[in-house]
């Protein structure tokens, strides 16, 4: 295996990007060199990112993923991720397949943060996430990876950041001091049928929680959530893989439905 270095680091995004626009995938690259951490993997996505603004892209928020039981199980990635949004990633509930680029894509149900206020870790409370949003929303998360047959370790979904695909908001907007939300339950069909549902406890016990752990492992980046981002703050339930012609749908206790129709 190589030996990991700045070198690398600047090869691995551009041929993770190249992925993204091309619709392909590349092997892990756990297995491919030796030494990498999540700091070089995240120096990778930095990369990417910067490639993706040189091309028009703008980022409107960050994502924190893998944060449930559930998902990790499903990925055998046990820590959460973390990855940038852009306005291009942003859908509306009507996905063109082609268009977005997806490759293997699975749709996750969350409840997505809209800051009032920035946050800049670390320290960052609950509370402090809290007083900071301006309102939640339901949302769907269609993570995709550019890792072959979403083969990942840590390292590699945060260099491919965080497996993130698109996603789509819903219309229903909420102050999240109004609710209880651990407490928040949400239920998902795909084409009709029930599919899951879960807990916003399945995001560490709290889905503010979460974006405060985001807030504070950003900042040790010198990143900030800013005000007007977009933070999605993980799933609620586990991953479900999705293809041309599948719907699903959520509805959050509460708070209001999300749709995700791929076309």
């Amino acid at each position: 295996m190589e030996q990991f270095d700045a070198d690398i680091r600047d090869r691995l995004s551009q041929e993770l990007h190249e992925a993204l626009r091309s619709r392909s995938v590349v092997a892990p690259l756990i297995g491919r060199f030796d030494g990498i951490t999540i700091e070089d993997a995240y120096a990778v996505s930095l990369g990417i990112l910067r490639r993706r603004e040189a091309e028009g892209e703008q980022v409107v928020g960050k994502k924190i993923g893998v944060t449930s039981k559930a998902v990790q199980d499903m990925l055998g990635v046990h820590q959460p991720d973390f990855g940038f949004l852009t306005d291009r990633m942003q859908c509306g509930e009507t996905i063109d397949f082609d268009a977005a680029g997806l490759i293997q894509p699975r749709a996750e149900a969350e409840i997505a943060f809209i800051l009032r206020e920035g946050l800049a870790g670390p320290g960052v409370t609950e509370a402090d996430v809290l007083a900071a949003t301006e309102s939640i929303a339901p949302c769907f998360e269609i993570v995709d990876s550019r890792i072959e047959n979403w083969k990942i370790s840590i390292v590699d979904t945060v260099a491919d950041n965080a497996s993130c695909g698109v996603f789509v908001l819903g219309e229903a907007r909420a102050d999240p001091r109004d609710h209880d939300l651990p407490a928040l339950k949400v239920t998902v069909t795909k084409n009709g049928a029930r599919l899951s549902e879960g807990l916003g406890s399945a995001v560490q016990g709290s889905p503010a929680a979460a974006v405060a752990w985001l807030a504070n492992t950003l900042g040790g980046f010198g990143v900030t959530l800013d005000a007007g981002d977009i933070v999605l703050s993980g799933s609620l339930v586990p991953l479900e893989p999705a293809q041309k012609g599948d719907v699903f749908e959520m509805m959050l206790e509460g708070v209001g439905g999300c749709r995700a129709e791929f076309v």
